[in-house]
């Protein structure tokens, strides 16, 4: 497999212009002074799946790709953060919502686009407090019916909601 590495062109270490290096069957940015190896880690992001009332909560996202349209509350991980925190805390910034983690519903896997995570930790939650309020990057948020949602972004999003349609999440809803 192979990857873009223009984005790493010197040691971080040192400071000498890098190599590509072959290792275990992929290229690597490599440092020929200092022996440093880049190694690109994967990007999680992690999300909330809120129902109230059979309604989805949803947010308007105001920057591309998918500017415009609706994705559950999710986010990226910073370095060090439990992924329930992350879902925590963008469901918050992003709804004015508090929600408590009930369950981990899925795990989604696949880098949609260059900027995007390569996996995503989807729990299902419920509010318990805050206000609704669109903040950080959504214009809008909202609760839907599953039988009347805005066009969704991002495959994770719209896996969840296939899933939700289709009953498979009805054992982790009933109890």
């Amino acid at each position: 497999m192979t990857h873009d590495h223009q984005t790493i062109r010197f040691c971080p270490y040192c400071g000498e212009t890098v190599v590509l290096k072959q290792i275990y069957n992929e290229e690597h940015a490599a440092c020929p002074n200092c022996r440093w190896v880049h190694y690109e880690d994967p990007k999680v992001a992690a999300g909330v799946l809120v129902l109230d009332a059979g309604r989805i909560l949803l947010t308007r996202r105001i920057f591309n790709p998918h500017k415009g349209d609706w994705t559950l509350p999710a986010g990226f991980m910073n370095a060090y953060e439990n992924p329930q925190d992350t879902a925590r805390r963008e469901c918050l910034e992003e709804t004015g919502l508090e929600v408590e983690i009930d369950k981990l519903l899925d795990i989604i896997s696949g880098r949609e686009h260059p900027r995007g995570a390569d996996m995503v930790v989807v729990y299902l939650a419920h509010v318990t407090g805050g206000t609704l309020i669109a903040g950080d990057d959504a214009s809008e948020a909202a609760f839907f019916a599953l039988t009347n949602l805005p066009p969704l972004a991002f495959q994770a999003t719209q896996q969840i909601v296939e899933s939700l349609r289709n009953n498979r999440f009805d054992d982790f809803l009933s109890k």
